[in-house]
């Protein structure tokens, strides 16, 4: 079920079943699925309680289930995203690197941009710690504006 959570950032939409996470959208993102359109209920329980959190300058630990929909490829490279901490940031290159070991076969870093570009699962799944080389601020499905927001949040509250 997909309820709402207004935020410093917008309305983010949440996509719910059994208690396991979904998806978390914001408003306007990139690949918005069409089923979480109409959702009007404000959101409770879980995730609405970490995303309070969150936005209150902690750094939450997950209580709950994510099950973001995807190839193998792209959970391996979620997989890996949830491992930089909060606060930091890697590059493309730097998460590349971390894939292609893992998984043992090589990957790029443009390959990384299209994993991350269909992240269901925004700010849980932090593809906003993903900068470019030297730190630049480049794409992100919520827009640049939300990232530069998201990366100045977490950094601010170290």
């Amino acid at each position: 079920m997909a309820t709402i959570y207004e935020s410093p950032l917008g309305r983010l939409t949440i996509d719910e079943d059994g208690g396991a996470l979904r998806g978390l959208w914001m408003e306007g993102q990139a690949h918005f699925p069409e089923h979480a359109l109409g959702a009007s209920e404000q959101a409770s329980g879980a995730v609405a309680a970490w995303l309070d959190d969150y936005f209150a300058g902690k750094n939450p630990e997950l209580t709950f289930e994510i099950v973001p929909t995807g190839s193998d490829y792209q959970h391996a490279v979620w997989s890996a995203l949830r491992e930089v901490p909060y606060g930091h940031t890697v590059t493309y290159q730097q998460l590349a690197d971390v894939v292609s070991a893992k998984r043992g076969t090589p990957t790029a870093a443009r390959a990384i941009g299209g994993a991350l570009g269909k992240n269901q699962i925004s700010i849980i799944i932090p593809c906003h710690r993903v900068v470019g080389t030297n730190g630049k601020i480049t794409g992100y499905a919520g827009g640049i504006d939300r990232k530069i927001w998201l990366l100045e949040h977490e950094a601010s509250t170290l």
